[in-house]
């Protein structure tokens, strides 16, 4: 059975002609005009692969990842290296201009074939997104940059960096602050650190440190990644940097306003976390609450999700922070959410942490209280760590715009939130108090 084939722009007819001379392979069934044809010709379920003969410029990594969720691959055709490049980091095949029918045919089947077998596009690895750089730069006629894995402050591909995402459900039950601190905690450490805000709802990492930012800065990685064109020095440049004198670590600032969901696709923040894998030891993802999947609250499969951005985040994710407020209402919420994190993100493997502990709460003994009752009417994963209720700590680290380590280093708060992630012989070190008038934030 021959692979139906859609293409689209100004195709050679000898090339469409010897597609369909071939009697096998593959068969030309439409000839689009422009994009937006060649996707409805797709998700009508017309074609199972894309030629796109030109205007390869107008392809995102969002339209690309809109075409594979229905089956559709994408072959474009192109003698431009530095558009090679780019194409190939959005997950589209690359062809020369020149290449005859049979070849053509032979990469359609061996990418539907590839497809088919795990339901997803073939990310490119950072080998060869360098070394089509490389190509494209000696091309030009100009010395190729480093590659990624040797820009400053990245890192080798054989020690990727790894995710932590920190989710809770809604009402407040301290995500952001534990994320921030996390970050805080494992820069004083010494790792490179990169703090994401993904939380598509209320973001405020720029808040809690200070920040005076408008700019959005993951909305900003997000369109780079969309369009093939975020590599590592690009994601360093759009990070915000905070420095104190007990680490220093990269910020990636939310969305200023909630009606901006749209530009955190995932297929793009996919591509955002793995460079971020690259250039930081650790990255740190502040998500939203909500976890609907909201394929019943619109008819497009491919439209964009409302809560795409925490999704993506908790799948990629290495390790899930599931944080609970220590209350009546907080604890419910938390058995409620993780049922719902257990049914959209499967894979997910969460540590429950309790925040906000204190016995005005929760009665005498919190903590043991507290294990007592999730033992016997909480879900099956166990409790993992607890964080004390800590108000004036809290209170003032927020009007300071600063970090627990740096407002107050001997809090208990402070020592608990450092236990979840940094290594012992850390945690036991005696704490340094840091001024918050030492810090200094720039752009970096």
């Amino acid at each position: 059975m021959s692979i139906p084939v859609v293409t689209v722009g100004d195709s050679r007819d000898d090339l469409v002609g010897g597609l369909e001379r071939l009697h096998g392979p593959v068969s030309v069934v439409r000839r689009c005009g422009e994009l937006a044809e060649l996707l409805a010709a797709c998700q009508s379920g017309l074609a199972r692969a894309a030629v796109v003969a030109t205007g390869s410029e107008e392809l995102t990594a969002s339209l690309v990842d809109r075409l594979s969720a229905v089956g559709v691959v994408v072959i474009a055709l192109t003698d431009n290296p530095e558009e090679t490049a780019r194409l190939r980091t959005i997950g589209v095949a690359a062809e020369a201009r020149a290449v005859d029918a049979a070849a053509l045919a032979s990469r359609i089947s061996a990418a539907v074939a590839q497809l088919s077998g795990d339901g997803h596009r073939q990310e490119p690895a950072a080998a060869d997104v360098d070394s089509a750089s490389s190509a494209a730069a000696t091309a030009a006629g100009q010395s190729p940059r480093p590659s990624v894995a040797h820009a400053a402050g990245t890192r080798s591909d054989a020690a990727k960096g790894r995710i932590i995402a920190v989710w809770g459900p809604a009402g407040a039950p301290g995500r952001t602050l534990v994320a921030a601190n996390i970050a805080g905690e494992l820069a004083a450490e010494g790792q490179s650190v990169l703090l994401v805000d993904a939380d598509s709802y209320g973001a405020s990492v720029a808040a809690l440190l200070g920040l005076l930012d408008e700019a959005a800065g993951l909305a900003q990685a997000c369109r780079l990644a969309d369009q093939g064109l975020l590599d590592a020095e690009a994601l360093l440049r759009i990070a915000t940097t905070v420095a104190t004198k007990a680490g220093t670590f990269r910020v990636l600032t939310g969305i200023t306003r909630a009606d901006r969901w749209t530009e955190l696709r995932a297929a793009a923040l996919t591509l955002v976390l793995e460079r971020a894998r690259e250039i930081a030891d650790v990255t740190v993802v502040d998500t939203g609450f909500c976890l609907e999947a909201d394929d019943e609250l619109g008819f497009d499969a491919g439209a964009p999700r409302r809560n795409a951005a925490t999704l993506r985040s908790l799948e990629l994710a290495d390790t899930v922070f599931a944080v609970g407020a220590a209350d009546s209402i907080g604890v419910p919420r938390l058995v409620r959410g993780l049922a719902e994190l257990q049914a959209a993100v499967p894979q997910a493997s969460p540590q429950v942490v309790m925040n906000k502990v204190r016995a005005a709460a929760v009665g005498r003994s919190p903590e043991r209280q507290l294990r007592a009752a999730w033992e016997r009417y909480g879900p099956a994963v166990s409790l993992s760590a607890f964080l004390p209720s800590d108000p004036a700590a809290s209170d003032a680290a927020l009007l300071s715009g600063a970090l627990l380590l740096e407002s107050a280093p001997e809090s208990e708060l402070r020592r608990a939130i450092a236990k979840l992630v940094c290594a012992p012989d850390q945690r036991n070190t005696k704490s340094f108090v840091f001024s918050s008038t030492a810090r200094r934030r720039t752009n970096g």
